[in-house]
């Protein structure tokens, strides 16, 4: 595939450079770059759709800053003039002083709802870490050679570049709070499905994962008019971001995606008093995956009707408040909601308000490296619940063995009539008890109890790591000397341990 190879070779030039030192660095300046071609290719392709309607096309860059001057300058013949394009400091000091303020002001000049517009908001909040006009020059010229001026072009180009935010999602605790499997969302996007007239939100919306999903879902249906595609560029899609680069990725993802004028905004959705949001305010459906584990301020905290420190808990009142009469959702949480104690009175709130049709639960493999188990909670806002459905998601994932949409696709199958199986069964909302413990308890499958004493357990642990201790020794012997002998071995196993030295390779 042209476009996972150049990648790739974009990533190892980005590298090299001294202003770009992870993964997310690598994404972050990659992007830009590739949004800039993209908005070029586009430009092109309305460029001719014009002229074969008689029409004059006005650019969004002009002059200078358009990729055929600055980036790919271009002879008399239009071949790439490499004598006339910049290099080293020189296409530094352009970036830097010239191109990006340039884009920058389209914030101050074009309305809110405008693409200029977002092309400003983009580059003021993004800046060029490159610090070689050299790797820079390398990146450009890789990045011009992918094409998107057909729908299999950016079809391809949008798979690629989120499989760039997995790795990016995979890079470390920040980057990880971007990121949710999208077999993942295009199955919570199926099972919700919203349709062409509704509004989506996302409160805390990451990479925008759930919104662009959600417009691929949309947009591809047969029949699509262009007044029903005019409604989806600009009055389907909301999203808030708290984080910069997040922000910034979502924007590029969304119009990367097709939406050209992305309504998302820049702010701490939590900071906003419930009391406040008014039914123009609300929307249809609701997808998302809000950050857990976290906590705000006690101020932030008062926004809430009830008190708690835990972000998802004041993420999920916030979107039951913004969801319409009728409104759906599927919001993925920590399974711990569900038996919780300090939730109980959110539990009941949910219960109470919405009906909580459904309730998927996932092992800790599908979120790699995150180690914790989640739920996806699929309720309706306007009337009480009386029957739960549960779903159980009993298979082992890893890195190398992730989730698919086919390992869901017996969930969206049988949650169409609620059907019972080994792995799917029902609870009257009326036999919970006052706590209204939710936990997965699927009644069709005895756990095994673990009948040896503690002191049974402590042995065979013991005994484990004892066989662990002679095979690593075995291993040191006869695969690191050569000669089949153990001289040093004892100052080996004699060496201190330094965790700091070991916490750097870690890193």
């Amino acid at each position: 595939m042209a476009f996972e190879s150049s990648f790739k070779a974009i990533d190892m030039t980005l590298r090299h450079d001294e202003g770009c030192s992870t993964a997310l660095d690598y994404v972050e300046q990659s992007s830009w770059v590739l949004f800039l071609k993209y908005l070029d290719d586009l430009e092109k392709t309305r460029e001719q759709a014009a002229e074969l309607e008689g029409k004059r096309y006005e650019r969004i860059i002009n002059g200078d800053y358009q990729w055929h001057e600055w980036a790919m300058p271009l002879d008399a013949k239009g071949n790439y003039d490499r004598a006339r394009a910049l290099v080293g400091d020189d296409l530094i000091e352009f970036v830097n002083l010239k191109l990006f303020p340039y884009l920058q002001k389209f914030k101050e000049n074009y309305a809110v709802d405008t693409i200029e517009y977002k092309v400003g908001v983009i580059f003021s909040e993004i800046k060029n870490k490159m610090s070689s006009g050299y790797n820079l020059r390398d990146v450009i010229e890789k990045v011009d050679e992918l094409k998107f001026q057909t729908a299999e072009n950016r079809h391809e180009m949008t798979q690629i570049y989120e499989d760039r935010l997995r790795q990016m999602g995979n890079a470390g605790r920040n980057g990880g709070e971007y990121y949710t499997p999208r077999p993942l969302i295009r199955t919570i996007v199926k099972s919700v499905n919203p349709r062409v007239g509704e509004t989506i939100y996302d409160g805390a919306c990451g990479s925008a994962g759930f919104l662009c999903e959600a417009y691929t879902y949309m947009h591809d249906k047969p029949g699509l008019t262009s007044s029903e595609e005019e409604v989806l560029q600009t009055k389907t899609f909301y999203g808030k971001e708290l984080k910069g680069l997040a922000y910034i990725i979502a924007m590029m993802n969304m119009i990367l995606h097709g939406v050209q004028s992305p309504n998302i905004v820049r702010t701490n959705t939590l900071s906003e008093n419930l009391a406040n949001i008014q039914p123009s305010d609300q929307k249809d459906v609701v997808l998302a995956n809000p950050p857990f584990g976290g906590s705000e301020r006690e101020e932030v905290q008062q926004n809430f009707p009830i008190k708690s420190s835990e972000t998802a808990y004041m993420f999920l009142q916030h979107f039951i408040k913004m969801m319409k009469a009728g409104g759906r959702a599927g919001i993925v949480i920590k399974n711990t909601f569900l038996s919780n104690g300090d939730a109980t009175a959110l539990r009941r709130k949910l219960l109470e308000e919405c009906n909580l049709h459904t309730v998927l639960d996932l092992p800790s493999g599908v979120f790699t490296g995150a180690g914790v188990k989640t739920v996806v909670l699929f309720f309706t806002k306007g009337e009480p619940t009386q029957k739960i459905w549960y779903y159980q998601v009993d298979k082992h994932f890893t890195k190398t063995n992730p989730l698919t949409e086919a390992d869901l696709a017996d969930f969206l199958a049988k949650q169409k009539s609620c059907e019972d199986s080994e792995s799917s069964w029902s609870v009257d909302v009326a036999d919970l008890g006052e706590d209204l413990d939710l936990s997965v308890k699927n009644p069709h499958k005895v756990e095994e109890v673990d009948e040896r004493t503690p002191a049974e357990i402590f042995d065979n642990i013991k005994n484990l790591n004892d066989k662990a201790s002679d095979l690593i020794k075995e291993c040191l012997v006869w695969d690191l000397w050569p000669d089949n002998n153990d001289d040093g071995l004892e100052d080996l196993f004699a060496e201190p341990y330094d965790d700091e030295e070991d916490e750097e390779v870690e890193e």
